[in-house]
């Protein structure tokens, strides 16, 4: 199973992103419990934020890039 990271708000996208991948091919294969999975569920979700933050920050650098620009 998939533990959790200590230090969450250092993750990088790369790691978030490889951490989740890991997690939808444990739910896919479907051998965890019901609790498991859960847990799996819920950790799925706060990588999928960490990510979406960093994407989120990634596209108001490239607007900012792309204002001072013009």
């Amino acid at each position: 199973m998939v533990e959790k990271k200590a230090s969450e708000s250092k993750l990088s996208y790369e790691a978030a992103r490889d951490e989740l991948a890991e997690i939808v091919e444990s739910l896919e294969d479907g051998s965890a419990s019901l609790e498991e999975s859960l847990k799996l569920w819920e950790r799925g979700e706060e990588l999928a934020k960490i990510c979406q933050e960093w994407l989120d920050g990634a596209k108001a650098k490239l607007a900012s890039a792309k204002k001072e620009a013009q």
